[in-house]
């Protein structure tokens, strides 16, 4: 386990976090509907996050529950969510994901990673995101932002992202699980972005390790 002050280093990028938009998902997700969640969290894949949004909107307005996305045609759901990315093959995997909620869960989003698991397409990033974003529940959601930095700090050492989430859990203080996700996920679009990181502003500058960087800015 590291021995980074990682309360210190939170501290500072929440303070960071607020002069940055909040991540598509989050500002979707403050109704806490777990089918919103979940719906958008998959529109989101390979698709900026301003895409995201407007495509989530659109789709929201004509669709919100599974009954009502059934009564689309693909090709109304792959329109509505355009130009987010794959946005055939999404729309085709939502409608029938909405019949398998409406077929072995009486068209309710399930409230554990196991089960939402089980739904084809849905991997543990996307069932972590439900949870904590849908239900309010403990989980750590681990996308490529978490992943790199937590290891770009020293924090963990790990290959993968789902990796990275078990050796979460064990060593992060269950309070920060929630909000992980979405401090790091904004962290790392403005500030510790994937190449030449902005360490010149970084709040974290002269405690980072840098772990992996080369360039930096």
């Amino acid at each position: 386990m590291s021995d980074i002050d990682i309360n210190l280093f939170l501290r500072r990028v929440r303070k960071e976090a607020k002069n940055f938009k909040t991540p598509a998902v989050t500002e979707l997700a403050k109704r806490r509907d777990p089918f919103r969640v979940l719906i958008s969290c998959i529109i989101s894949l390979r698709t900026r996050d301003e895409v995201t949004f407007a495509a989530s909107k659109r789709l929201f307005a004509k669709a919100d529950t599974p009954q009502k996305m059934l009564k689309l045609e693909v090709e109304e759901i792959a329109n509505l969510i355009y130009p987010a990315g794959f946005f055939r093959t999404k729309a085709a995997s939502m409608r029938e994901l909405c019949g398998t909620l409406i077929k072995e869960y009486d068209g309710k989003v399930p409230d554990t990673i196991n089960e939402l698991t089980k739904l084809k397409g849905v991997g543990r990033k996307t069932a972590n995101l439900v949870v904590t974003m849908g239900f309010n529940k403990p989980g750590i959601c681990v996308d490529i932002h978490v992943h790199r930095i937590s290891n770009r700090w020293g924090f963990v050492e790990t290959k993968t992202p789902d990796e990275s989430e078990m050796v979460l859990r064990a060593c992060l203080p269950k309070r920060h699980w929630i909000s992980f996700n979405d401090l790091l996920v904004t962290f790392g679009q403005n500030v510790c972005v994937p190449v030449s990181p902005k360490c010149s502003q970084c709040p974290l500058d002269e405690l980072c390790p840098k772990i992996g960087v080369g360039k930096h800015r």
